[in-house]
């Protein structure tokens, strides 16, 4: 099982503390020790959907205690030995190994629902997205069989062109499937090292051969290095890159600014924007765009719209501990990737207009 959030924790905590005060109105007001019972039995059923079986079973004890201690006769003193307050200890316990189980029970049943429903996502992508490229690459390929000899040079070449094309579309479209499974299981594991940014964004814009042209890079005179995953950094950056030039006028560039984040010393920080010139998407959709299989009339995301290439994204740099998210320009998209950097070394890049 999954070590739960420290979120979680808190509103354990924040639920056995109502729980009390609540109790404690309660006491002042009916002076009912039954209902008082049953707040704090409720509390732990609270705390057992959201913390560690360990957690409920102290929680458990823990308000039996301050039930003996607050709401039983003598008030403010131990009483454990009385046949009622023993009694009463173990029906604690036993809501705490019940509902535990129960909650146990229940969370494995979401993950299993979780896993079907992008099963079955998957399914109904992959059923429709690879046919496309496909049927492009083996109707082209088709016509140079049959039609080779009546083929200029030029139209030969337009249509290997074409049929390469479509094959990266392809391969990068599997590669963002398969990505996307092994984090949804959360197996992706980067195996980090010092890295420079700097070389990083010019391999992920050698990638877009025949589009370089539309890619405008500024990166700053000095950059710090980034602990990452090199391929992984990469294929993030690709996505987003891609999902711009894709979505932008074909007589538009896409910028990429690099940059170093100085704001706090004790956690420096590298900046990738990606700004495109497109339609841009609505505030409310900022948020949602980086879900897997999410996608809109206004802003349909790379793959073809099914959704996969900013959640790719999202789930590599998670995973490197950085952040990516939309910031709200006036015109077009604008998407920021920002890593955690290495204090200890500088990489030189070289700034202005790379194309």
């Amino acid at each position: 099982m999954k070590r739960p959030a420290i979120s979680s924790y808190y509103a354990a905590m924040f639920a056995v503390c109502s729980a009390l005060l609540i109790c404690y109105g309660l006491d002042l007001w009916l002076g009912s020790n039954v209902a008082i019972l049953l707040i704090l039995q409720l509390s732990v059923v609270v705390v057992a959907l959201s913390c560690h079986p360990r957690w409920v079973y102290g929680i458990a004890l823990f308000e039996a205690l301050c039930f003996n201690f607050l709401f039983t006769v003598p008030r403010y003193s131990f009483e454990m030995f009385n046949r009622n307050d023993m009694v009463n200890v173990l029906v604690f316990l036993l809501v705490a190994a019940v509902t535990s189980k129960l909650a146990e029970l229940y969370r494995d049943q979401q993950s299993r629902l979780k896993q079907e429903q992008l099963r079955n996502s998957i399914l109904l992508s992959v059923s429709h997205d690879l046919r496309t490229p496909l049927a492009t690459i083996i109707g082209t390929l088709s016509t140079l069989k049959e039609y080779m000899d009546k083929l200029t040079e030029k139209e030969k070449a337009e249509l290997f062109d074409n049929a390469i094309s479509e094959s990266h579309r392809l391969h990068q479209y599997i590669e963002n499937l398969l990505q996307a499974t092994k984090l949804q299981h959360g197996v992706v594991v980067p195996k980090q090292s010092a890295q420079s940014v700097v070389t990083i964004m010019h391999l992920v814009v050698e990638r877009f051969s025949q589009q370089q042209s539309r890619l405008h890079l500024h990166t700053e005179d000095k950059l710090p290095l980034v602990s990452v995953s090199s391929s992984l950094i990469q294929q993030a950056i690709f996505n987003v890159v891609d999902n711009a030039l894709r979505y932008s006028p074909a007589d538009k560039s896409v910028t990429i600014s690099v940059k170093s984040l100085d704001t706090d010393n004790k956690h420096p920080q590298v900046s990738i924007e990606v700004q495109d010139q497109g339609i841009g998407i609505r505030a409310d959709q900022s948020d949602s765009i980086f879900e897997l299989f999410y996608s809109v009339d206004a802003f349909k995301r790379n793959d073809s719209g099914t959704g996969l290439g900013l959640a790719v994204s999202k789930g590599i740099i998670a995973a490197h501990q950085g952040t990516i998210q939309s910031v709200p320009v006036e015109q077009g998209c604008l998407i920021r990737i920002c890593l955690p950097a290495c204090r200890e070394t500088l990489a030189h890049g070289k700034g202005g207009n790379v194309s």
